[in-house]
């Protein structure tokens, strides 16, 4: 009874102060809607930035990484860091001078209609086809680990997950639809709070219990009986393979920090450049603390369960159901779900803008007024979140885990969206055909490599050994790995690739005109004068935390 009135105080709380927070927020109006009226500070920026990233598909999917190979899969979030403060260095000032409300509307200024709206359509498809469903299999396999859901309901585990799913969704849903971006971002604030609250308690407690009530000797307990799970160079056949950080992890970070709609709509809000560089420096800066929440959870939870648990995906919520009081329980529940319902809230507004503003105007009623424009991007919102609904139990059924999972598949994505935004941004003359090229052979190419040459090899390479007389897995395991490049190294190489050939079609056949960005005075586009010495400092942060391991 305590944990579920914790539970719905605290929701019903962020409810009320989100409401209060953008009471006076015009809605009908573009920038109402979909910038919050550029009226964001650097606080709230972080804080919604933080957990528009950080939601159960990161927290449940990275600590399930974590239980398999240990404090390496760190990388994912420690990385992020240095993207946030390239995006915000390099990137974020040429964006919000020219006074854009999505990448794609960049990218038409920069290149062409046809372009812009081949970029929207890969960000809607990755929205709907990928993120979202994860977000709400994710939420939906930590409330159904946590709280036995199956057992208390009496019904299998794949109906909890259906149930689960259409219920965080249609809540979801109601809420950005009809909240708009400001309603998002000042939840998103509240919850973040209470997630790094919350989100800490876990590894706390965790800690105590194996030490029997000592942190200190819990944390001794952990280093000393898991050794492997601390190797921070990932081995050929790991899931990070030490020079992927170099390649496509890199390049991976970079797409969601500095072009991935989603995330920088929350800075485009910003009232300033200055505001959204400090919110993103800050963003960097949190990360720095959140593989403790999101990596070493699940080293507890191999520690405590062992074997036992044969989904590694299930690995944090039962780590919670063991170790967290149940006094606890109804606040942690609820800031889980808050971190849930950001993510995909944030996803939902982000295709929202995307349809409104680049195919609803370009396609279906060019003369259409903000409020059409605002009532056509939430109609399509709802069939997002409907289209996602129906795909996410399926999720369920990824073969290498939901981390693994979601990074392959948005690399198809994430490679010709990057290339075709840093080429846009850093050169004059490379021509709309370029980038048409690469947004689509690109993704093509990607998805060759994934769905038929990378088994092909592999099956190929393990087949071979076996005939040759090879049967010890750990020598098929890497000679399978060796046998074709690692997805991110794919990644890194197919980049280059696109990069090269925009470039040469630069040459060959150039802008007749030059491209000069035009520059908006839609806010005070000031650079703040500290954001490269804190971008320094915290770089070298990152770094020293690699030597130290």
């Amino acid at each position: 009874m305590l944990s579920a009135i914790t539970f719905i105080g605290f929701t019903a709380l962020v409810a009320i102060i989100s409401w209060y927070a953008t009471r006076k927020t015009d809605e009908t109006s573009a920038d109402g809607y979909y910038l919050a009226g550029r009226s964001l500070g650097a606080i709230t920026i972080a804080g919604s930035l933080l957990l528009t990233n950080l939601s159960a598909e990161q927290i449940v999917g990275l600590n399930g990484a974590a239980f398999k190979e240990g404090l390496m899969v760190m990388a994912w979030e420690t990385l992020a860091a240095i993207a946030i403060i390239f995006a915000a260095i390099f990137l974020l000032p040429k964006y919000m001078q020219s006074g854009i409300t999505t990448i794609p509307e960049f990218i038409e200024n920069r290149f062409d209609k046809q372009t812009k709206a081949l970029l929207s359509l890969l960000f809607l498809a990755a929205y709907t086809i990928v993120l979202l469903p994860t977000i709400l299999y994710s939420g939906s396999l930590a409330f159904s680990t946590m709280f036995d859901l199956p057992q208390i309901l009496g019904i299998s585990d794949w109906s909890v997950i259906w149930i689960c799913v259409w219920s965080i969704g249609i809540i979801g849903a109601i809420y950005a639809i009809f909240g708009g971006l400001k309603a998002v971002a000042v939840s998103d604030l509240i919850n973040a709070i209470g997630l790094l609250i919350g989100g800490l308690l876990i590894p706390v407690f965790g800690l105590l219990l194996i030490g029997d009530g000592s942190l200190g000797d819990g944390i001794t307990s952990l280093w000393n009986d898991n050794p492997e799970k601390f190797e921070m160079q990932g081995a050929v056949d790991s899931s990070i393979p030490f020079g992927t950080i170099f390649t496509g992890m890199m390049l991976a970070q970079i797409y969601y920090w500095g072009t991935n709609q989603s995330i920088l709509q929350r800075v485009f809000a910003a009232k300033s450049l200055k505001e959204g560089q400090k919110g993103m420096l800050l963003a960097a800066l949190v990360k720095f603390i959140i593989p403790v929440i999101v990596v070493i959870p699940g080293i507890l939870a191999w520690h405590i369960f062992g074997t036992e648990l044969d989904n590694p995906d299930e690995a944090y919520p039962a780590l919670v159901k063991k170790v967290l009081p149940t006094a606890f329980v109804g606040f942690f529940a609820a800031v889980l779900f808050g971190a849930i319902l950001s993510s995909f809230n944030s996803l939902l507004n982000s295709s929202a803008t995307l349809f409104g503003f680049d195919l609803y105007k370009q396609y279906f009623k060019n003369d259409a007024t903000e409020k059409q424009t605002v009532s056509a991007g939430k109609r399509f919102g709802l069939i997002a979140a409907l289209i996602s609904m129906i795909i996410s139990p399926f999720v369920a059924y990824a073969p290498d885990g939901l981390f693994s999972y979601i990074q392959q598949s948005l690399g198809s994505l994430s490679v010709p969206i990057f290339a075709v935004v840093i080429v846009g941004v850093f050169t004059k003359r490379v021509p709309a055909l370029g980038a048409k090229l690469v947004l689509t052979v690109g993704v093509g190419l990607y998805l060759i490599s994934l769905i038929f040459l990378e088994p092909y090899f592999r099956e190929t390479a393990v087949n071979e050994a076996i005939a040759n007389g090879i049967t010890n897995q750990s020598e098929l395991s890497i000679i399978e790995a060796e046998a074709y490049p690692h997805y991110l190294h794919v990644m890194g190489i197919l980049f280059v690739v696109n990069i090269l050939v925009m470039l040469i079609l630069g040459k060959l056949k150039p802008m007749k005109k030059a491209y000069v960005l035009e520059i908006k005075q839609s806010i005070d586009a000031t650079p703040w004068k500290y954001s490269i010495i804190c971008g320094i400092l915290i770089s070298l942060l990152v770094i020293g935390t690699y030597v130290v391991f």
